[in-house]
């Protein structure tokens, strides 16, 4: 049975290739973004490459479109086996925890962290129901207790409150089929940050790994080792 996997924050950069390297490997995607030209333009793009990639808006931030989505996978095709919570913002680089605006790390916590609880919450009675399921979470570096340095605080916060998600759901659901893990990328070079030393399938390969092999749950991930929190 062909396998089912949701991008979010598919339209470009690192989740674009991470829809890419999924089609390839016969996996049917649904690419997820806010922007419905931006995402729609991004399955074209796919689909002219042969790939069996489908569109469906998402707003990470709202709770009944991912209602609305989980919705559709379970009516659509009574499973859902990926999940890779990619979709992210960086809106305070240049502060400091100091100085940094409250209003714009609430606004980055609502994408990057409760934005994949939700998507988490949402879709793991699907993949329950079949036993089986991946979830990948984006992070970074940035949130690495370890790696911490300063900019970027609500950034920062937000990467290390989702590894923190990722280690509560890898215990939670140890006894099942389904496994939790969070990966760092790299500097990646994406509209995100210009001037990264990686391409975008070196950013994607740790996260198509995850998605595809059978690796312990509740880990950090980079170029598929396991590193720090």
């Amino acid at each position: 049975m062909q396998k089912i996997a949701i991008v979010t924050g598919g339209n470009r950069g690192i989740g674009f290739e991470i829809c890419r390297q999924l089609a390839r490997m016969g996996i049917k995607v649904i690419l997820t973004a806010r922007d419905e030209g931006k995402g729609k333009d991004a399955v074209r793009k796919l689909q002219y490459e042969g790939l069996d990639v489908v569109f469906y808006s998402l707003d990470v931030t709202d709770e009944q479109s991912i209602k609305r989505l989980a919705g559709w996978v379970e009516r659509t095709f009574n499973r859902i086996d990926i999940l890779i919570n990619n979709a992210a913002i960086n809106i305070d680089e240049d502060c400091t925890a100091l100085k940094a605006d409250i209003n714009k790390i609430k606004e980055t916590m609502e994408t990057n962290v409760y934005g994949p609880l939700r998507l988490c919450q949402a879709l793991l009675p699907i993949m329950r129901k079949n036993n089986f399921g991946r979830i990948v979470n984006v992070s970074s570096g940035a949130g690495a207790l370890n790696e911490m340095t300063t900019g970027s605080p609500g950034y920062r916060i937000s990467k290390t409150a989702l590894n923190v998600i990722t280690k509560l759901l890898g215990n939670e659901l140890v006894a099942t089929n389904i496994t939790v893990n969070s990966l760092c990328p790299g500097r990646v070079r994406t509209d995100m940050n210009p001037n990264g030393e990686r391409s975008v399938e070196q950013g994607a390969d740790t996260a198509i790994w995850l998605a595809d092999e059978n690796v312990e749950t509740g880990k950090f991930f980079r170029d598929r080792k396991e590193i720090p929190w």
